[in-house]
């Protein structure tokens, strides 16, 4: 966009608070990820261990997202995890209000064998319930994320039994859980395998969002001609309907240069909304 030997960063004025997901770039270091992310224009970044927060966020950046603690598969579908996922989560929630961090994600988990669908959902209703209390004294929104079961080629680009795959039937959840403070992670990725029309749910569950990811389809790599997204339309939809989170790119990188596809992806995103 312009000079041919520019290189990109955010506008200043930008709409969009860009975030990266630190695990996607390894073995690139949290602190040195922050570094290019902090020239690039990021606001934030989320997926790296506690450790690295205080670095982190001494490099400009704040931290975007904070676990739940109880991680994608031992979710509260199963009644195994119940306790785990309480403590789990609460810790999330005092951990985000410590370091200034809105959000904290959590998951339904797996399905197990004989497992019943309708009370697995009701148990994950209840669960959530048991720890909004919390969130909501402490200013803090749980973001459920919607996965896709359909791509089995990589333990993170899919995952096969993974109970809330629909995300009309997470949003289902949301709604039962009936807390402001509970909201959806909108992974366009995961949506695009799993449903699609990604746009028009955007347009539809625009109040329930509390956070966005970015990867190309197919494959989780970079938002480049080589996906089908038009990441372009997504993100001025995005903005169209008054969102101020993050767009946390969480692509997995092809490219050999790791920070140049990292800054590709920001490109493709930003430049759309500030043209």
């Amino acid at each position: 966009m312009g000079d041919a030997d520019a290189v990109y960063t955010v506008k200043d004025d930008s709409p969009i608070k860009h975030s990266v997901m630190g695990w996607c770039f390894k073995p690139i270091k949290a602190p040195e990820l922050a570094k290019h992310g902090a020239q690039i224009g990021l606001k934030g970044m989320e997926g790296i261990g506690k450790n690295d927060y205080k670095a982190v966020k001494e490099l400009g950046l704040e931290i975007s997202l904070v676990s739940g603690g109880h991680g994608f598969a031992n979710g509260p579908c199963n009644p195994a995890n119940t306790q785990n996922v309480i403590e789990g989560l609460k810790g999330g929630i005092e951990l985000a209000a410590e370091i200034g961090t809105k959000n904290v994600i959590t998951f339904t988990g797996m399905k197990f064998d004989g497992m019943d669908p309708d009370k697995a959902a009701r148990l994950c209703v209840d669960t959530w319930k048991q720890v909004m209390p919390l969130a909501e004294k402490k200013g803090i929104t749980l973001v459920l994320e919607h996965l896709n079961s359909r791509d089995d080629t990589h333990p993170m680009k899919g995952h096969p039994g993974y109970f809330g795959d629909d995300v009309d039937f997470c949003v289902e959840l949301i709604n039962q859980v009936g807390s402001p403070n509970f909201k959806l992670l909108f992974d366009c990725y995961h949506v695009s395998v799993m449903n699609g029309d990604v746009i028009r749910r955007i347009r539809q569950y625009k109040d329930l969002i509390g956070h966005y990811h970015t990867a190309g389809n197919p494959g989780r790599g970079e938002l480049d001609d080589k996906q089908e997204m038009n990441y372009p339309a997504i993100m001025r939809e995005i903005v169209k309907t008054g969102y101020n989170g993050y767009v946390a790119h969480e692509f997995i990188p092809t490219w050999e240069d790791k920070i140049a596809a990292l800054r590709h992806g920001v490109e493709v995103c930003d430049s759309a909304v500030n043209q």
